[in-house]
């Protein structure tokens, strides 16, 4: 039987829809307003002053001056390994260390949560850092973006957290039939747990994808800059380019306004395209993780 809505929970109900619509749509214009800047033309940008509601004529020409930079490609190779590569060693040593810290076996676990606590607020800074990336001989390598960020403290607490809630009794079972902790962590608990491993994919990658802090302090040689690093060259530059160039060499300071947006299409546009196959996924994952303690 269908209950009959009050007048106040009809008005209520209308509010959230108008409210969240307008929600929706002050969070989804900012990236329309720079895809649709991007393909238009640098003239009509420049002396746009309002809303953007469509192409302002057509043109690719942003993308063709990005694309055209022969490090792209050699950029966007990069940014892979070390998404692919770094977001597998996360996930393999994050899950180790939140299998270990799960068990209540585990002697001095609090004092350990405590440790791992601890460097989420204090670290040795970024010179100690530096000067040990360097003694390890990690520095002009793919390796100084991905070992010195292996485990991140919050998503191995999260992870502990998840693998916390499940039942003892998976863990008793398998080890009543002879099963050790890695087959147990890889056959049993990994498998039931691909929420919280979703999200540690999205966090990790996402992180990974974005990062250009550490390269621009650990990388010297070009060949081996993340694809984030190339755009804000780019970037960079185009600023540069649009400050020295004078008032009448308005065709200049137009083209460096497009590249700016073509620019952050081209960076953001790959985890846009991933984020959805994964949105369940995280949300569930946060969810359970957050509650189960």
């Amino acid at each position: 039987m269908r209950i009959k809505e009050s007048r106040g929970e009809r008005i209520f109900n209308v509010s959230n829809i108008i409210f969240l619509t307008a929600l929706m749509i002050a969070m989804f214009y900012p990236f329309y307003y720079v895809l649709v800047a991007s393909v238009s033309l640098p003239e009509a940008i420049v002396q746009n002053r309002g809303i953007l509601y469509h192409p302002l004529g057509f043109t690719t020409m942003a993308y063709q001056k990005v694309l055209d930079n022969p490090m792209i490609l050699i950029s966007y190779a990069n940014t892979l390994f070390v998404v692919i590569v770094g977001t597998i060693i996360n996930l393999f040593l994050t899950s180790f260390g939140a299998y270990g810290l799960s068990r209540k076996g585990l002697y001095f676990r609090n004092q350990l949560m405590f440790l791992i606590t601890f460097t989420m607020f204090f670290s040795g800074g970024l010179i100690p850092t530096y000067l040990l990336v360097k003694s390890l001989g990690l520095t002009d390598t793919r390796w100084a973006l991905v070992i010195p960020n292996a485990i991140s403290a919050w998503n191995l607490i999260i992870m502990r957290t998840y693998f916390l809630g499940l039942p003892d009794s998976l863990e008793e079972s398998a080890k009543l039939e002879g099963a050790n902790d890695i087959t147990i962590l890889f056959k049993i608990i990994i498998p039931i747990s691909m929420p919280i491993v979703s999200v540690m994919v999205l966090f990790y990658g996402v992180a990974h994808w974005n990062a250009w802090f550490d390269a621009m302090i650990y990388l010297k040689k070009r060949e081996l800059f993340p694809l984030q690093l190339i755009l804000r060259e780019i970037l960079i530059i185009s600023n540069t380019d649009n400050m020295m160039a004078d008032s009448a060499d308005i065709n200049k300071q137009s083209l460096s306004e497009i590249i700016k947006y073509a620019t952050i299409i081209v960076a953001t546009l790959p985890i846009l395209v991933l984020y959805p196959f994964l949105q369940k996924y995280f949300v569930k994952g946060v969810m359970i993780g957050a509650i189960k303690g």
